[in-house]
């Protein structure tokens, strides 16, 4: 088996953050607001954070780049990524990668945590989850997050078309116009493509086999929490308050949550 060395693996997790912008033309601007709200809220240099879902680890070390003395758990159980985000950013002070499923019972026990985490992050990973594991997995996160953390979400999450149409529509159409624009010139690498180039190089056959025995699957299935009022009724059910959108384009917005107690 090749080894992954660190020139390899940024070079993918280069192409990965590049079709995601496909998708996202503003991504970088919504990292951004997200470490500006989390550092405003933060209340101390070296807050504890959890990244969950975290990929890469594309968001957790433009956080650190912010807040250098911050200590990140990136936690994702896709071992393709696991692996890019180690070898690409292994030696990251502050930095730990946890293979970990969130859709499991007992996943933030099993982190081993020392304090209670200030804050939780994500970025375009939760609504991977069907209804049932969202509010499981917002459940165990209030048992490691302090009183008064944070969570900020980034993600497509939209309105509900029965309950509000309008807005349900203007949301896509914003977004689509976005992503059209950001494909127009047709050189951009699309998602699909990222995943059948990275699991056919034979440097990462590894990872991709594990990924395969794991059953994961970069397809959707349909059973995803893609609404936003899924979100917000699963964390008020898990003691969270102040629930609240603090960034917004079209369907891709910032979702915050306060902890209650």
């Amino acid at each position: 088996m090749l080894d992954l060395d660190h020139a390899t693996a940024a070079r993918w997790i280069d192409r990965w953050d590049a079709q995601q912008c496909r998708y996202m033309p503003d991504r970088e601007e919504r990292f951004t607001a997200l470490i500006d709200a989390l550092e405003e809220w933060a209340g101390r240099p070296d807050p504890l954070v959890l990244d969950l879902g975290c990929g890469p680890g594309s968001l957790a070390v433009r956080l650190l780049d912010r807040i250098p003395a911050a200590m990140v758990i990136a936690i994702d159980s896709d071992p393709l990524l696991l692996a890019l985000g180690r070898a690409g950013y292994g030696g990251r002070a502050g930095l730990d990668f946890a293979d970990v499923d969130l859709r499991a019972t007992g996943w933030a026990g099993g982190l081993g945590l020392e304090r209670a985490a200030d804050a939780a992050v994500s970025t375009t990973a939760l609504h991977w989850l069907a209804v049932p594991a969202l509010r499981a997995m917002y459940a165990e996160l209030a048992t490691v997050l302090r009183p008064g953390g944070l969570l900020l979400d980034g993600d497509h999450l939209t309105e509900d078309k029965a309950a509000a149409p309008a807005l349900a529509r203007l949301d896509r159409a914003l977004t689509q116009r976005a992503e059209e624009r950001a494909g127009a010139d047709g050189r951009s690498e699309d998602w699909k493509g990222w995943w059948q180039a990275a699991t056919a190089d034979p440097v990462l056959a590894g990872p991709a086999a594990e990924r395969a025995r794991r059953r994961l699957s970069e397809d959707h299935h349909g059973s995803e929490s893609l609404l936003l009022a899924q979100h917000v009724a699963a964390l008020e059910a898990a003691g969270f308050a102040e629930i609240g959108t603090v960034w917004q384009h079209g369907e891709n917005r910032i979702l915050a949550a306060v902890r209650g107690g």
